[in-house]
């Protein structure tokens, strides 16, 4: 018998389910145009704007998949649209964008922005790939394998968001930017793992502090966005090795893989030597 209301075989989706499947690919190829418009207004000979459509489409980016998985919209070709436009919004885009404005158009700064590229593809390539994987660890899907590409876009335009703050410097030579473009593509193919954003909680106590904060940066964010850019960027790289010193921790007790990162977190504090005795007394077991 079958249950009241629910869709017969061959029956059609209705119009409205159909229409809220295609927003998560909506927004993605928001995504994508925000990426390509930051190449034309580094044409037009506005850098900040650029950097504001990078950082839209970093945005944008975070909430495609989010709202696919919180309405059942994923799909193949969501996720085959999701890494095509990102090797484009944050591969292609800062490529052209940093060869316009940073490294004057010279054959040395063309061959640095092609490495930059090809490095998000690379890296986009290993994350598909690692998916598919189901041989990974639960604990290894809490950390991405490389800097993630919105990041990694963010972090290479890092001296052009130095530029449009404070004018030509240091940040600005031909010497840094390239240095600083290697980097960030070496941090990009990398096998560094970084702490994903599901994985990160905040304890009640502290909601409060993190809405100030919130505030904060909202404020910085009208008065200051390059500023406020600049300090991400420095948060984040210094998180670095905090999550490698993390994933190693939780890669050698195995007892703790299935259990929640806050609770995980909780036993690293206790006071014993790694927090096996911890686990042993919240009745962990090691995997079989």
């Amino acid at each position: 018998m079958k249950k009241p209301g629910a869709a017969q075989p061959g029956a059609k989706m209705p119009k409205r389910t159909q229409a809220v499947r295609l927003l998560p690919s909506v927004i993605t190829i928001l995504a994508l145009c925000a990426g390509l418009s930051a190449v034309k207004f580094a044409l037009d000979g506005q850098p900040g704007t650029s950097l504001a459509m990078i950082g839209a489409a970093a945005v944008l980016d975070s909430l495609d998949g989010r709202i696919a998985r919180l309405l059942d919209a994923t799909s193949k070709i969501g996720a085959e649209l999701d890494s095509l436009a990102d090797s484009i919004s944050f591969g292609v885009a800062p490529a052209l964008v940093l060869y316009v404005t940073l490294l004057d158009g010279t054959s040395i700064g063309w061959i640095i922005a092609l490495i930059y590229a090809v490095s998000i593809v690379l890296r986009l390539a290993r994350f598909n790939t690692l998916l598919d994987d189901d041989d990974v660890p639960a604990y290894a899907r809490e950390y991405f394998v490389g800097v993630p590409a919105p990041a990694g876009a963010l972090i290479a335009l890092t001296p052009l968001a130095a530029t449009a703050q404070w004018g030509d410097g240091w940040w600005s030579s031909h010497f840094v930017v390239i240095v600083w473009t290697l980097f960030s593509a070496a941090l990009i193919v990398s096998r560094i793992p970084t702490l994903a954003m599901k994985s990160v909680s905040v304890p009640p106590h502290m909601a409060a502090g993190l809405l100030v904060l919130v505030t904060l940066a909202a404020a910085a964010l009208i008065t200051y966005p390059y500023i406020l850019l600049i300090v991400l960027i420095a948060i984040y790289l210094v998180h670095i090795p905090f999550a490698v010193h993390s994933k190693r921790w939780v890669a050698a007790r195995p007892e703790t893989w299935d259990i929640k990162p806050s609770e995980r977190r909780a036993i690293r504090r206790q006071p014993n030597v790694g927090g096996r005795r911890s686990a042993a007394r919240l009745g962990l077991r090691r995997p079989r």
